[in-house]
């Protein structure tokens, strides 16, 4: 399930209004514009996934490898957030950063794949994988999907995202367990779930190593870390934008450690600093609170931008998501296997 981390309950009040008041076209392909089932999550709260049983865990541009959030609330000005560093992205995309601050390190040349900017994809978190979507990118459920279902993709020339969450804590995981109660704070909104503090890089990066290490030993070429922008929300911790820096550069060498591409999931005010650390970027719903040009950095330094909305019809946000060049395609909220791309 999606865990859009804006500020949750005025923006779930209008979705909610809104995606009661839609209906769209259903399918598991780009091709089939039959209408959707008018059938929709009452809220994020109302439409998170079902716990599961203990244990259970026609664009041309390239995809092939390369040689080498929530964003903010609605009217957050395009300056960097508090605690990004004063450094600007090149048109690399590598960013420069003040005396005594890191970066992730990069991955060794070579060994991980990178998406182009505009290469089409299928986000599915909801139900049994549709392997028949056209989309040379697949982004699902890393725990509850085994390698099986990553080899059967692979064989149709498909490159697999593995799905899992980073930010907070989820109670129906079969690695519950290992989150110390501690470091978990308020709800976020989804049921079972809770921000984790994530200025305890020590006790969290274990956590989150052998999380990759599932989506690697499972086949994944890449990785996308959920809820990376716990610093704008009420999370129960006074965390800083530092604070969410040095996390985010945290997952993003785990990633490169184990050779897999990595995702900065929205957290758009400190894409100027992190964009150098990504393979490229998830977004939810820049459309919606007209935030997309945030998102040009990854663009312009050759990276992709992995967008859907879930409000937005694709009448009203495809053209300009094709002048930025980004992935773009409508979704319901649960993502199930039903999209419509632009």
């Amino acid at each position: 399930m999606t865990r859009r981390s804006r500020p949750l309950l005025a923006a779930a009040i209008a979705l909610t209004t809104a995606l009661l008041a839609t209906s769209c076209s259903s399918s598991g392909s780009e091709d089939d514009d039959a209408s959707a089932d008018a059938s929709v999550p009452a809220s994020p709260v109302a439409t998170a996934p079902q716990t599961p049983a203990p244990g259970t865990p026609t664009d041309t541009p390239s995809d092939t490898p390369s040689g080498t959030a929530s964003a903010s609330p609605s009217g957050t000005p395009s300056t960097a957030a508090p605690g990004t560093p004063s450094g600007t992205a090149t048109a690399g995309g590598t960013a420069t950063t003040p005396p005594g601050r890191t970066t992730a390190p990069p991955a060794p040349a070579g060994t991980v794949w990178q998406p182009k900017p505009g290469v089409t994809w299928q986000w599915q978190l909801d139900g049994k994988v549709d392997e028949s979507v056209d989309a040379p990118v697949y982004d699902i459920d890393g725990f509850e999907n085994d390698a099986s279902v990553v080899a059967s993709l692979h064989a149709k020339g498909r490159k697999v995202i593995c799905y899992i969450n980073a930010g907070s804590s989820e109670d129906f995981r079969p690695d519950a367990g290992a989150v110390p109660k501690a470091l978990q704070g308020q709800d976020n909104g989804w049921r079972g779930e809770k921000w984790l503090d994530i200025r305890q890089l020590d006790k969290l990066r274990p956590v989150m190593a052998a999380r990759f290490d599932m989506c690697k030993a499972k086949g994944f070429d890449g990785v996308e870390p959920d809820t990376t922008d716990a610093y704008i929300n009420d999370t129960g911790f006074p965390l800083t934008g530092d604070d969410q820096l040095k996390y985010n550069r945290m997952l993003a060498a785990l990633a490169h450690e184990r050779g897999l591409a990595v995702a900065l999931k929205n957290d758009l005010d400190q894409i100027p600093a992190l964009v150098g650390d990504f393979d490229f970027a998830v977004n939810e719903e820049c459309a919606q609170f007209n935030e997309c040009d945030k998102l040009s950095p990854f663009i312009k330094a050759g990276k992709a931008v992995l967008h859907v909305e879930y409000k937005v019809g694709t009448e009203k946000f495809c053209a300009q998501a094709k002048s930025l060049g980004l992935s773009s395609m409508q979704k319901r909220l649960e993502l199930d296997a039903w999209r419509k791309p632009c």
